[in-house]
């Protein structure tokens, strides 16, 4: 039996009765935890910046540090739960957030602020798949799993906009500082319920760690990230841009070597070369790339040069939220199955271009509603369109073994490929604005003009990769009829179970197959975390369905 199995079923025993509500109770807290960071941070970056005084270059490492270290070691965070006890591994994330949010909220400096935000982005990862796992071997019953699942993604989705709200108020009316303090608070109540409710359960075969692999990846996106964020300051010809880039993509090109030779692999070549998840990930990565860069530089457009409160710029976003949520459920549920992942998801692409495209004509006269109300809500709707297919799609007729790694890469490829845009954008932008102001250095309101200068920039690169996407998922993406081949032939692959073999400790492992997906599917914004732990303990041949 495999470890994840037995742990699995350690956990699914241990939680009888209504204490498997009480278990969901402390996921969902730990979760909504997670989520809030990547919003509420935003709208506390603007009063951060002014009281640590740190350059427009070097605000994107704050976002940026924490994305990185979150998706770069997701896939190690969810390993940890097959070799450890989840209960264990899920305590230690909370109690490591907690400690690292605490580090930041008490920064007095930059380089503080940036490493406790890497330290929040290390422990999400560890907190974020233990956390799923947990939910999972906790609900059995297919209707309760339903159930389960159904608050886990409310919690997933309404996260982002409660972060831009509560980011709102607690840097209006106490500190941005409270924008971390306050994880204090979600992580003593999750902590304090999962010592109370979650029984420990310790893997009966642990599985190897990919130390290399994991090195040599999280240490090569790095310095890429690094690389492309120095050229900000040192310029693109200086010495350590090009020598960090170089040995960036030497070390991702010994990953890939490494990756081949591992008897157990942290991410399996298999899974990334395959064209239709392939085509996927980009989409996503792309995906990435724009939302990222539509918080951070609308929210100083708002903040900085239209000089909204805090409150009113998260108010502000939550007609995109809301579109996301929209957009997403009506495409997984209704549109996918009729038009297919390459229509919708190149759809949402063109979507999206446009939006930002509308985005490039801001100034610093523009109205909300004329300029970046409109431009939103159609971001929301080509987002919403994109992340939910390319989550199905991902996973779509994947191997049995590779299945969680398939899903959690759809996180990861969101969260990395944002970082790295985000340091590409920022630097343009930054360099755009320093150029302005050299060329129309008079006026009370240049550096206004300037600093929305660079915003458009950026934006009119995130319009121009969305229409790249567009293309590539016209290319790459499999249309409906080969999604249904897909999901056919994993179907095949999954045996009926046999009376005389469907003990108790399998039998509930195979209904987490057929029920894991269709919630998975549905979790908009991309902020799931699936876990290379969650497999369904299936016979080696079988796969996961694909809905």
């Amino acid at each position: 039996m495999s470890s994840a199995t037995s742990s699995a079923i350690g956990d699914r025993l241990a939680a009888p009765g209504d204490r498997r509500w009480l278990i969901l109770v402390v996921v969902a807290v730990a979760q909504l935890m997670v989520v809030l960071d990547a919003t509420i941070v935003n709208i506390a970056l603007p009063s951060a910046q002014q009281a640590l005084g740190f350059a427009n270059g070097d605000r994107q490492w704050v976002v940026t540090a924490y994305a990185l270290a979150f998706g770069s070691l997701l896939l190690v965070g969810g390993r940890l739960g097959d070799m450890f006890s989840r209960k264990l591994v899920f305590i230690t994330g909370l109690i490591g957030f907690a400690i690292a949010s605490a580090i930041g909220g008490a920064a007095v400096s930059f380089g503080m602020l940036v490493a406790a935000r890497a330290l929040q982005g290390a422990f999400g990862a560890i907190l974020a798949p233990a956390a799923l796992g947990t939910l999972v071997s906790t609900f059995q019953d297919p209707l309760e799993r339903g159930r389960a699942f159904g608050v886990f993604g409310s919690v997933a989705a309404g996260g982002g906009a409660v972060g831009l709200i509560l980011g709102g108020v607690l840097t209006q009316y106490l500190s941005w500082r409270w924008c971390l303090y306050v994880n204090l608070a979600f992580a003593a109540i999750a902590v304090a319920g999962a010592l109370a409710w979650i029984r420990s359960s310790r893997p009966a075969d642990r599985p190897p760690m990919d130390w290399p692999g994991a090195v040599l990846a999280c240490a090569g996106l790095f310095l890429i990230v690094f690389g492309f964020s120095h050229a900000e300051t040192a310029g693109w010809t200086a010495a350590l841009t090009i020598g960090s880039l170089v040995l960036g993509v030497v070390l991702l090109a010994g990953f890939v070597a490494a990756e081949q030779r591992a008897s157990h692999p942290l991410l399996p070549l298999r899974v990334i070369l395959d064209r239709t998840r392939g085509g996927s990930y980009v989409a996503v990565g792309i995906s990435g790339i724009a939302i990222f860069g539509t918080f951070l530089f609308l929210t100083y457009y708002l903040q900085v040069v239209k000089a909204d409160s805090p409150l009113t710029t998260g108010l502000l976003f939550l007609p995109m939220i809301g579109c996301i949520l929209l957009s997403s459920n009506l495409s997984s549920i209704a549109l996918l199955p009729r038009l297919g992942p390459r229509v919708l998801i190149a759809a949402g692409m063109l979507l999206g271009a446009g939006g930002m495209a509308y985005l490039t004509q801001v100034t610093v006269t523009s109205s909300y509603a004329g300029a970046v109300l409109p431009a939103l809500l159609i971001l929301g709707l080509g987002f919403g369109m994109i992340f939910a297919p390319a989550i199905n799609t991902a996973t779509a007729g994947v191997a049995r073994p590779d299945s969680g790694v398939a899903s959690a890469l759809v996180n990861t490829m969101q969260q990395v490929g944002g970082s790295i845009g985000i340091s590409i954008l920022s630097t343009i932008a930054a360099s755009a604005t320093t150029s302005y102001l050299i060329a129309h250095h008079t006026g009370p309101q240049a550096p206004a003009i300037a600093a929305t200068h660079g915003y458009t920039l950026a934006f009119t690169i995130s319009a121009a990769l969305l229409g790249l996407g567009a293309i590539l998922a016209i290319l790459m993406l499999p249309s409906r009829k080969r999604l249904e081949e897909l999901t056919s032939e994993a179907s095949a692959l999954i045996p009926e179970p046999e009376p005389e073999v469907a003990a108790p400790a399998l039998a509930p492992q195979h209904q987490v197959a057929s029920a894991l997906h269709p919630a998975v599917k549905v979790m908009p914004v991309g902020l799931l975390c699936c876990s290379p732990v969650i497999d369904p303990g299936l016979p080696p041949a079988a796969a996961r369905p694909s809905l």
